[in-house]
């Protein structure tokens, strides 16, 4: 689905505390029960870029984790410089110690002379890296859980190069729509995390000087014989870090509510269903940028003589 001449519009802040995404995610540790779905969706998009001519110099990881995806993207593109970027402070202390300058990975890249991978521990949208400092941003399953993705999208924007490309995927609106109805049923009020439609991030990449974005989603089911068990992949997956979510531990009897109302939503095959919305995106980076005069356009200084 492209995005050309599309009305544009913003995305309100999200109800999401970047504190909270933090800390859940860092008693995740090595996020091993998410890895099934993080690593499908990463082979996914690695496909797609089996079909795109590019060469970058550097490759921005945005939301890298424990950087998991280092080897696939440096395979993909042996002389790459590849940057992770991750606002949890575990996972960057494990990839500096494992594949970073401080692991056994770092001697063994200087013997066949490949590019050390760097970690930063940053915001998604406030990096500090150089302007138009990379001709790739990728990120996988991250941008879902800034409580501004359209700040993260100008962050990519600001640090592309021209012609440079981002690629992401991230969850849409109907994630966790199981849940959410079992919730109503079981009539336990708490906010659940919020997840934008990918024709907003079309109309967003469109305002902030992207050209062509391409969206499209896939709908992916995943199947649960019991409610005990797909609740613990709903953790997995990094919890809830909205700001209004109901506060301190619940009781034995909140979740026997819970666990009897997903009870109820069994499909007709008898098993629990639970869906994820996959959003991908990929648009490049033009040498122009609407501005907020009606009929200005600025062009970036980079870009002359190269557009």
């Amino acid at each position: 689905m492209s995005f050309s001449n599309m009305p544009t519009s913003s995305i309100q802040f999200l109800p999401i505390n970047p504190k909270h995404v933090a800390q859940q995610f860092s008693r995740r540790k090595k996020l091993e029960g998410a890895r099934f779905i993080l690593d499908e969706i990463a082979n996914r998009m690695l496909e797609r870029l089996q079909y795109i001519r590019l060469e970058p110099n550097t490759l921005i990881d945005m939301g890298c984790g424990p950087g998991y995806r280092v080897k696939a993207l440096q395979a993909r593109y042996p002389n790459v410089h590849y940057i992770g970027v991750d606002s949890c402070h575990d996972y960057i202390d494990e990839a500096n110690n494992s594949l970073g300058s401080k692991g056994f990975n770092a001697l063994i890249n200087k013997i066949i002379a490949k590019k050390q991978p760097s970690f930063l521990l940053k915001d998604m949208a406030d990096t500090g890296l150089a302007p138009e400092s990379a001709e790739l941003v990728w990120s996988n399953l991250a941008l879902h859980w800034h409580p501004c993705p359209e700040y993260v999208i100008k962050e990519w924007r600001r640090l592309l190069t021209v012609g440079g490309l981002c690629m992401f995927s991230c969850f849409g609106p109907h994630t966790l729509i199981e849940l959410r109805e079992a919730m109503i049923r079981a009539n336990l009020k708490t906010q659940m995390m919020s997840f934008v439609d990918m024709h907003d991030f079309g109309d967003i990449m469109l305002e902030n000087g992207f050209l062509d974005p391409v969206m499209d989603q896939e709908m992916i089911t995943l199947t649960y014989k019991t409610p005990e068990k797909l609740l613990a992949d709903v953790y997995s997956l990094g919890g809830n870090p909205s700001v209004q979510r109901s506060n301190g531990l619940k009781g034995r009897g909140w979740y026997e509510k819970l666990l009897n109302s997903l009870e109820q939503g069994r499909k007709a095959d008898g098993m629990l269903h639970l869906t994820l919305e996959v959003a991908y995106g990929h648009a490049w980076k033009s040498g122009t940028i609407k501005g907020n005069i009606p009929g200005e356009t600025r062009v970036s200084i980079h870009s002359i003589g190269r557009i």
